[in-house]
């Protein structure tokens, strides 16, 4: 038999092992068990693992070895669960086995993450009285290594007679890829003092754990010892471990000028510093890069397509999106490896194209959790909230329970349309299925505060993880939306009382809390605990500091806050040229808004509202104008009622209310209450009762809810004498159930902090 011995090794193809087996048929050596053993080999390292079973199946009594190839044969071919039911055979019948099956056991239980199938063999190998075999100590350690026992591998390493290479470079790459890096790099550390020598693969996991802990230093010192040790594997996976290092510490230099000095054309290495420029942002490097891998014919697998396709949705790139997709179909490319399906998914929906993103996801068999979650986020992103609520009951439909992320982007739009009804049903789905986590927990407070109901919001704020920052930012938004600053401010002053951390949103909220009930001296140690705490001072935070300075009163800080910018959006400049106008200071707006044109910001419409309200205060009349018609005509902005109402308003103080009456009649859709408001407060204003008896018909036929239109409208027949049109509208007040909106004044009487 051992005649035929490089026979087995020469079959490069199945042609030629299938002429060897029929050959072993003819002179009987088949039944020989080293034949039929290397037959089963040779059979299923060619994929035929059919063929394998069958002739041990054909075999009158094979023994251990035998049953131990067909084990490891099927490990090799995925088919893990077969070799568990084949190993529990043994166990059942009896038949002795020795060490060389249960490295491809506990390989097998470790793939399918079967811990108490893992448990059982190692408690058969310690009764079998071969646990201090070496193979089979490492098989343990790898065992419970990869499905995340640390301290059963930390025990099984512990109590190992003797501590190889290998040993020592598993227990370390355990750590570092079940999170606990820092550990790996203790045991790294005592590896070093034990004298033990140190191979690529441990340099490996040392190099990952230097990037995941960001120790920059540390990870020059892995580069450097590799460089000295001119180990082999340094342009191939040790390498591309190194640019990934160096991409977590976003040193892209150093990973450029790796990769740049490159030996090989390793496809991990080009995958690996695709990876750094999109963990960087730096997208249009990644698809450059990607592009010139493919014209140096360069191979890549799923993971680098990931890579490019996720620099494409980034980018909003939806034509190179497009392409690498026909790329992936024409090479018929696995779409369900590496997440490659949930990657052109995103892609789709961030580039808007949420039918393409459909299509990907209905050619799918196995849809899992996070193909759901993208399509839904993409259809709530996209502001498409039916099709994202339809989507998440189809869900349920299939027998898919969510998940956090799916709860948080439902709850999302839930609270974008005001649909709170759905999104309570979502809450009862949260508690029933114990996803009530913190994620959710932020997601159900933002919902209810957005749809008004901000008792249910703090009820949910009471019960959740009151140390995250998130749920105390999420509140004080949620107080000062809905009209409860003091509730945001005193929020604030808890967290600071507490020495909870604070972030930019906590301060932001605050600040605007101030600026909502005009509490400056609140505001100003607000400021000041800002810079005490270096809160970092960006576009938003400068901007919502000049409005509450503008609107409490203190414009030269609010200018001084202004001028200190370095970047000013439309907001920022909309702000101080409010701020002027609210205080009277017409010349300093106007001048204000003059220069924003000229530095090259274009105007939107709510800046043109501000300088329209402040000419209508301040009497300017034919400024007024002036800007009304330059809205229209300069920058090609669209009126809306606001704007009319302002204009109406400016005309009737004014007391050219013929004028202002025209702009009504002139108007592309119906004047509401606060257009003929403005028009009946000019009557007022001039006591122009006649004017006023010639719109009657106008403004006593109005269909509105406005009670502060009907009470001034009352109010001014009663000033003119106009009884009956008085009584007329009182009644029509009592008809509709109308109440008056009571007045109301904020002063701030406390200014201690």
């Amino acid at each position: 038999m051992t005649l035929y011995m490089p026979l087995f090794r020469a079959c490069r193809t199945s042609r030629t092992l299938f002429q060897l087996h029929a050959h072993l048929i003819v002179t009987g050596l088949q039944r020989n068990p080293l034949a039929s053993t290397k037959l089963i080999e040779s059979y299923s390292q060619m994929g035929y693992v059919k063929s394998s079973k069958l002739i041990f199946d054909n075999f009158l009594n094979p023994d251990s070895f035998m049953w131990g190839v067909l084990i490891k044969c099927c490990v090799w071919n995925g088919l893990f669960q077969e070799a568990i039911f084949m190993y529990q055979n043994i166990v059942y019948n009896m038949i002795q086995f020795n060490s060389f099956i249960l490295p491809s056991i506990l390989r097998a239980c470790s793939a399918i993450n079967d811990l108490g199938m893992g448990k059982k063999v190692h408690c058969r190998i310690i009764k079998s009285g071969i646990e201090s075999d070496p193979f089979v100590e490492t098989s343990l350690l790898s065992m419970y290594g990869e499905i995340g026992c640390l301290y059963n591998a930390r025990k099984i390493f512990d109590e190992m007679s003797v501590r190889d290479m290998v040993s020592w470079s598993s227990i370390i790459s355990i750590y570092v890829r079940n999170g606990e890096a820092s550990e790996g790099l203790k045991i790294f550390r005592k590896m070093t003092t034990e004298g033990m020598e140190i191979d690529s693969v441990t340099m490996f996991s040392i190099s990952e754990a230097c990037g995941e802990l960001r120790l920059w230093r540390a990870g020059k010192s892995v580069h450097g010892y590799v460089v000295r040790r001119n180990n082999e594997n340094y342009h191939g996976a040790l390498g591309s471990s190194l640019v990934a290092m160096y991409g977590k510490f976003g040193d892209l230099r150093s990973a450029e000028l790796l990769f740049y000095g490159r030996i090989c054309e390793s496809m991990s290495l080009w995958t690996a510093i695709i990876s750094c420029y999109n963990q960087n942002g730096c997208f249009q490097e990644a698809v450059a890069t990607f592009i010139e891998m493919q014209e140096s014919n360069v191979d890549m697998n799923t993971v680098t397509l990931m890579n490019v396709v996720s620099s494409c949705a980034r980018l909003g790139w939806l034509r190179e999106g497009k392409s690498i997709h026909g790329y992936v179909i024409r090479n018929n490319i696995d779409l369900d490896r590496d997440f490659l399906r949930s990657q052109l998914i995103d892609m789709y929906a961030n580039c808007g194209k949420l039918n393409y993103a459909h299509e990907v996801f209905d050619m799918t068999k196995d849809r899992h959790i996070v193909l759901w979650n993208i399509l839904i986020s993409g259809y709530v992103r996209e502001q498409m909230t039916n099709e994202a609520f339809t989507l998440f009951v189809q869900m349920f439909i299939k027998g898919i329970l969510p998940d956090s992320f799916a709860l948080a982007s439902v709850l999302s739009a839930c609270g974008d349309t005001g649909f709170s009804k759905f999104g309570c049903q979502v809450h009862g789905c949260a508690i029933k299925t114990c996803l009530l986590n913190e994620f959710v927990q932020n997601a159900l407070i933002d919902m209810y505060s957005k749809c008004g109901y901000v008792d249910s919001a703090y009820r949910v704020f009471l019960t959740a993880q009151q140390e995250s920052v998130v749920a105390w930012n999420s509140m004080m938004c949620g107080f000062s939306q809905n009209g409860y600053s003091e509730e945001a401010i005193s929020l604030f002053d808890e967290i600071y009382a507490k020495c909870l951390e604070v972030d930019e949103v906590t301060f932001l909220s605050a600040i605007q809390a101030c600026s909502n009930l005009g509490y400056i001296e609140k505001g100003k140690w607000i400021h000041n605990k800002l810079i005490t705490f270096g809160v970092t001072q960006d576009m938003y935070m400068d901007t919502a500091l000049s409005d509450m300075y503008a609107r409490c009163g203190d414009l030269q800080t609010a200018q001084r806050v202004f001028n200190s910018m370095t970047e000013r959006s439309t907001v920022s400049w909309s702000v101080m040229i409010a701020g002027y106008g609210m205080h009277g200071h017409i010349d300093a707006a106007t001048s204000l808004f003059n220069k924003m044109v000229t530095s090259g910001i274009r105007p939107n419409d709510v800046i043109f509202m501000n300088i329209l309200s402040a000419c209508s205060h301040a009497g300017y009349v034919e400024e007024g104008k002036f800007y009304f018609n330059s809205m229209i005509k300069d920058f090609d902005v669209k009126p809306n009622s606001e704007h009319y109402a302002c204009l109406v308003d400016m005309l009737s103080r004014s007391g050219d209310l013929n004028g202002a009456y025209e702009v009504i009649n002139s108007m592309p859709f119906p004047a509401d209450a606060s257009i003929w408001g403005a028009l009946v407060n000019g009557c007022r204003i001039h006591q122009r009762m006649d004017f006023l008896k010639s719109i009657q018909g106008d403004l006593v036929n109005k269909d509105t809810n406005d009670s502060g239109y009907y009470t001034l409208l009352s109010n001014v027949y009663a000033g003119g004498g106009e009884w009956n049109e008085f009584r007329t509208v009182r009644s029509k007040i009592r008809s509709i159930g109308l109440k008056k909106v009571h007045g109301y004044s904020l002063i701030e009487i406390d200014k201690n902090s």
